[in-house]
């Protein structure tokens, strides 16, 4: 396999980070506006603070583009941190913060009849929901964990490449030699 060059591996790290960093903002900022049409305030706080990490990742774009590498790759790097901090935080909150009073609280007369005919008590609804809980969350983190994680990697060990494609003198094209001028119908074609 040929080995790209810094300024094919500068093209796709503009590339990548423009598709993460506009689906981190559009699929974060639709959850922060349903998050905020349910009424879920913190939720649609925490969808803010991942809406920014997908902005800040468009701004460590931007300044790639204007030829600032250092900058423009703490960007990169900086926004992957922010979302997987931000996930991760509300994740745990969400796991610590279980409280089966609460899910007691919003079983519906219907759903508890539904229950007993299915020979199952409360207790035990409570226990699977706690179980769904932290199964849920607990994926939520490792594949933020795995796929931020990786954005960090990758972005953090190209570094010194997109420094050299910035910093690199531009590239002259090779001009071809000069084509002899091709006789025209008037003129005799022996005399060229």
């Amino acid at each position: 396999m040929a080995t790209k060059t810094p300024k094919e591996i500068l093209h796709r790290i503009l590339l990548v980070s423009l598709i993460d960093g506009w689906s981190i903002a559009l699929v974060a900022g639709l959850c922060t506006v349903a998050s905020l049409v349910f009424g879920d305030w913190v939720g649609g706080f925490v969808g803010l603070l991942v809406t920014a990490g997908g902005v800040i990742e468009l701004r460590g774009r931007r300044r790639l583009t204007q030829h600032d590498a250092d900058g423009g790759m703490d960007f990169l790097v900086y926004s992957q941190c922010v979302v997987i901090g931000v996930i991760w935080a509300y994740a745990i909150s969400r796991m610590t913060g279980f409280d089966a009073d609460t899910a007691m609280a919003n079983m519906t007369p219907d759903m508890k009849s539904a229950l007993d005919q299915i020979g199952m008590s409360a207790h035990d609804v409570v226990h699977y929901v706690r179980l769904f809980t932290y199964a849920l969350y607990g994926t939520v983190m490792f594949v933020t964990l795995g796929y931020q994680g990786g954005m960090i990697q990758y972005y953090r060990h190209r570094r010194a490449v997109v420094r050299e494609a910035l910093t690199a003198a531009p590239e002259v094209p090779v001009m071809p030699p000069p084509v002899p001028p091709r006789p025209t119908v008037g003129d005799d074609v022996m005399d060229a």
